[in-house]
Parts: structure tokens; C-alpha cells; sequence
């Protein structure tokens, strides 16, 4: 199965993102999206294919959205689009796709919607203690 995610290997969710895509068994393409920012076309196109609105994909914590007034509804899509591609911290994380779809694995759990449920063996438990898949591979919760 083909899966892209675009990780920061700073931000624990997208740590368990990754992890959970490997207990899947699948080794997947992993672009460190603040060294290597996808195109606006990727960005664009994985925004609509995960059902968010641009501003949804927006990330605030720790970014310089505040100071850049990133919070005023009168800029358009394609100037919030701008800024994500000028600065790429802006870009919320993880984005996953694969032939199954596009999310926004936040929370990290997110990723099992688009990966065959049949692939978990076993139990899966988070950097932070909150288990989720049993010892099945099923999800709790």
C-alpha cells in the first residue's frame, strides 16, 4: 500500500502517526514537510481530499500566526495558502494519503480510517501511555 505522510519529527502526534502507520506493516514515504514544503497544488488538493477548509488546516500553536494576523476572516484562501507555502510550520500535522484517503491525523488515531483495518496485529500504545488498539489490533474507543 502506498502511504505519504508529511511528518515533523518534532511533534509527538505526528511520531505516533508514523508508528501507527508501521504497526500497520507499512513503510511509508515520510517528507519532512518543513524541509521539503509540498507544492500549492499538493497542499490545495490534500486540504480538499481530507474535507477540510484551508483555515482548518491551518496550525496556531507555536507558529507565527498571531503575529502575521493569519486570524482575520477576511483573508481569502489563496492568501492563507500563501503564507502555509511561505512558512511551513503554518501547515497543520500529519497529513496521510493513501488510496483510501486523505487525513489530518489529529489525533493521531485519525490515520486508522484510511488504512486497512484488517493489517493491525496486536496492541499499539501512544508516546504518552493512552493505548490504542488492543491486543487484537482492534481500536478501543
Amino acid at each position: 500500500m502506498d502511504v505519504t505522510i508529511y511528518h515533523n519529527p518534532d511533534c509527538g502526534t505526528s511520531r505516533n502517526t508514523l508508528e501507527l502507520i508501521r504497526h500497520a506493516g507499512v513503510e511509508p514515504v515520510v517528507i519532512e514537510y518543513l524541509k521539503t514544503p509540498p507544492t500549492r497544488e499538493q497542499l490545495s488538493r490534500m486540504i480538499a481530499d481530507a474535507g477540510l477548509s484551508v483555515r482548518e488546516a491551518i496550525r496556531e500553536k507555536g507558529t507565527p500566526y498571531a503575529e502575521l494576523g493569519l486570524g482575520n476572516l477576511a483573508l481569502t484562501d489563496d492568501q492563507l495558502l500563501e503564507a502555509m507555502l511561505k512558512d511551513p510550520i503554518l501547515i497543520n500535522r500529519p497529513f496521510v494519503v493513501t488510496p483510501l484517503g486523505t487525513r489530518l491525523s489529529r489525533p493521531s488515531e485519525v490515520v486508522l480510517e484510511i488504512l486497512p483495518a484488517d493489517a493491525f496485529k496486536g496492541s499499539f500504545t501512544k508516546e504518552d501511555g493512552e493505548q490504542v488498539l488492543d491486543e487484537r489490533g482492534q481500536r478501543i474507543g
